[in-house]
């Protein structure tokens, strides 16, 4: 199972598959989401259900969120042990910048060999604390990753794919 950070999804309608010019993309992410093998956790959809944009409408449409929403509650032990790999000392102000991200790996943290972040954050080790990147924090806690054209490659996206899926 996928499990998607909500930049996969901005990203994706702010650079590449514009909603409104695209659309077999967004379907097909709802329809892989309900074959369970893309989900986001409730954290992670309400970063993006909060906002105002056709985005935000999309994930809020019924469909899309039912389809999309990862149906568990997160496991506060693994949180945890996500957020020691960021710093064992994080400020007020440091928890605020580091977000939702520790949830989305904990729900990883679930089923490790099962499960991959898909991300378009970068590795990048020399960050430290809130900086941490989320390759880098799941590489920590032994949770596989992915960005969004491995995910799709593995998942095998085409705009045909409704006619592939049919056959």
């Amino acid at each position: 199972m996928y499990l998607l950070d909500a930049n996969v999804l901005i990203t994706a309608k702010n650079q590449y598959y514009p909603i409104h010019r695209v659309p077999e993309f967004w379907e097909w992410l709802s329809f892989m989401g309900e074959s369970g093998a893309i989900k986001m956790p409730l954290e992670i959809v309400e970063e993006i259900t909060g906002g105002s944009d056709d985005l935000a409408e999309w994930l809020r449409d019924h469909g899309n969120n039912k389809a999309l929403l990862l149906d568990e509650d997160v496991d506060a032990i693994h949180v945890q042990a996500v957020m020691d790999r960021y710093a064992l000392d994080l400020n007020e102000a440091e928890i605020i910048e580091v977000g939702r991200d520790p949830f989305l790996i904990a729900y990883a943290l679930v089923a490790p060999e099962d499960r991959v972040v898909v991300t378009v954050e970068a590795s990048k080790p020399s960050c430290k604390r809130a900086n941490r990147r989320i390759p880098d924090v799941c590489n920590d806690v032994g949770v596989q990753w992915c960005n969004s054209f491995q995910m799709m490659t593995a998942l095998d996206f085409t705009t045909g794919w409704r006619t592939r899926s049919s056959a």
